[in-house]
């Protein structure tokens, strides 16, 4: 064991300390290994920062920007609007089918492009439904990895299979595209059974969204006498056609109408006039305490709703929610009631309350004669807030949620995005400059702006990443890879195939951990296929073993899609720890097993 060796060793260490014990952030991480590596002499500088421009970190940007351009454009709102109609709230459903279809179309491109081009879609699904970000984003990514897995195409190590088995000048029989399906298939199905079980124990609640409800915790705590969302149905035998104004519902149970569905929900009515009627077969949404929408129900025959149905998507936190505006001095509303504004005709928004100095108003708001420094709370669509936001009369306490949709440049979002797939798959373009290719052609034709594209990339991930990369070649580098893999196989002797199969998953995982995957199937290929042919064993199984095990990379977040979800799912290191243990020893076992019995 040379200095060299011992000195990328220690470093090893630090890094692995400083995920788990997070004393800096794990962006911090990669810049400290992007630093201590070339100082130390373990890499040159070149390398160190060569990490930047990888091929796997310019594919992230790119595909993330993609991403970034089929959510502006509402692709990923009818995503996640198919996959809740066949889900609908169950977690469990919900998780099985994101991670099935995340990953599915990993195993035809890169897992970091399928997971980035879902992460939208999931996100969104989670802020819908409620289930906590958290519990979608790891079962995605670890799917997505395992999705490599399905075909010969679906991950780097086992693109580079079939050259790496040579031996001696002998060139073994290549592996079929779906070779490795068989295998691929039982390992999504453990990986799933594993969440469903496990996941309530092993999956983390928090997430980087404040709320998913329709007010944020800051508004909750100020007007928390206002409500939530609530859907009732008007029976078919309803006969009273008196008007809203005439109802007068808001007096009396402090509850307010944002919005109407009939004929069967074709027609939707947000924010209705008082002079708006309520007709049999009418699905209302209102905005109000609990008990008192409850005592509303009762009196009125109309029934109350389990939860949001007709308006599930429409008012969903995705895309309606509540803004508190203060009114300006330069203000249209001064010295005019609500009413005479007509701000429910004018802007489609609902006024729940009024607060002026220590007084909270929440009845008979269509008469208060608005003046400078009154904030109003409403409910209404994050469309209209954007536009409201340009005007000069309410401030806004909150940044306003949600985008405003480029719906009218879905199709050229898509174009691209197929662009992009056709260089990868058809030509064989390098995956970055596919994606690049995309990315690109998204900003030239306006489905997003070049700035839009900038912050649509997560930093962290990139830096992180740039960072781990060089760390992977000084492994390389100083020999410490291969002394650490000739130690252990001159220690097997001659094992049974089981063994050799087992002492070669072990190997590949943790080199896939510490270094690149692509590194480990380079150097523990010819060796594996070495170690095969003295005991016996079908060289080619060995290679398969070790190309498929360069996947099982779950317990710390160094992989690039353990790294893409980091931030969105809220994780901390710890997270990696807890479900990538059962996970990795699952996939081990799952992976072993499918190879004797295959192969």
């Amino acid at each position: 064991m040379t200095p060299e060796i011992i000195t990328v060793m220690a470093v090893l260490v630090l890094a692995v300390l400083l995920f788990i014990f997070e004393w800096v952030r794990v962006d911090v991480v990669g810049l400290i290994m992007m630093v201590l590596l070339p100082l130390l002499g373990l890499v040159t500088p070149q390398q160190a920062i060569s990490g930047l421009s990888s091929n796997a970190v310019v594919s992230i940007i790119a595909v993330i920007i993609i991403g970034a351009g089929l959510d502006k454009t509402g692709i990923m709102n009818s995503m996640a609007r198919v996959i809740l109609r066949f889900a609908g709230k169950s977690e469990s459903r919900i998780m099985t089918l994101i991670s099935t279809t995340v990953a599915f179309i990993s195993g035809f491109m890169q897992n970091i492009g399928a997971a980035a081009l879902f992460l939208p879609a999931a996100k969104r699904i989670g802020n819908q439904t409620g289930v906590p970000i958290g519990r979608l984003l790891m079962p995605m990514g670890f799917c997505a990895i395992i999705g490599g897995c399905l075909t010969l195409v679906g991950s780097s190590p086992l693109i580079l299979l079939n050259d790496l088995m040579v031996v001696g000048g002998t060139k073994y029989e290549s592996f079929g595209l779906f070779s490795v399906t068989p295998v691929g298939l039982l390992l999504i199905a453990a990986a799933l059974i594993y969440f469903i079980i496990f996941g309530r124990f092993v999956l983390p609640t928090r997430s980087e969204d404040e709320s998913s409800g329709p007010m944020s915790s800051v508004l909750t705590g100020t007007y928390n006498n206002v409500g939530s969302l609530f859907e009732l149905h008007v029976p078919m035998d309803w006969k009273n056609d008196s008007t809203l104004k005439s109802l007068d519902l808001r007096p009396v149970y402090f509850a307010t109408l944002v919005a109407i569905a009939r004929d069967n929900g074709k027609d939707h009515i947000f924010a209705p006039l008082p002079s708006e009627t309520i007709q049999a077969g009418d699905h209302l949404v209102f905005v109000g305490p609990q008990e008192f929408i409850e005592h509303m129900a009762e009196d009125m025959g109309w029934a109350l709703q389990a939860e949001l149905s007709t308006f599930a998507e429409e008012l969903s936190p995705n895309n309606a929610g509540i803004m508190e505006g203060i009114v300006t001095p330069r203000s249209e509303f001064m010295g005019k009631t609500i009413a005479e504004f007509r701000l429910r005709e004018r802007f489609k928004v609902s006024t729940l309350a009024i607060f002026r100095g220590d007084k909270l108003f929440v009845s008979g708001l269509s008469d208060i004669v608005i003046e400078s420094g009154d904030a109003l709370l409403v409910h209404g669509r994050w469309e209209v807030f954007h536009m409201l936001n340009g005007l000069p009369d309410l401030v806004f306490t909150e940044d306003v949620k949600g985008e405003i949709l480029r719906t009218e440049k879905a199709k050229v979002a898509l174009f691209w995005l197929a662009v992009s797939l056709v260089l990868i798959l058809g030509f064989h373009i390098q995956l970055s400059i596919a994606l690049l290719t995309g990315a690109l052609g998204m900003v030239l034709t306006k489905v997003l702006t070049i700035d839009e594209a900038y912050q649509s990339v997560d930093w962290m991930t990139v830096f992180l990443l740039g960072g781990l990369i060089p760390l992977g070649m000084a492994f390389e580098n100083t020999g410490a890879a291969k002394y650490i893999a000739d130690t252990i196989m001159g220690a097997l002797g001659t094992p049974t195939p089981l063994v050799l199969l087992t002492v070669i998953g072990i190997l590949t995982s943790f080199f896939t951990l510490v270094a690149s995957n692509v590194g480990a199937t380079v150097l523990l290929v010819p060796l594996s296929m070495n170690m095969a042919l003295n005991a016996g064993v079908d060289p080619r199984v060995a290679a398969l073993t070790v190309a498929v095990a360069a996947s099982n990379t779950f317990v710390l977040p160094t992989h690039q899609v353990n790294a893409l979800i980091m931030r969105p799912g809220g994780y901390r290191t710890i997270d990696y720890v807890r479900s990538g243990a059962g996970m990795t020893v699952i996939y081990m076992v799952v992976m072993i097993a499918a190879l004797m019995l295959f192969y």
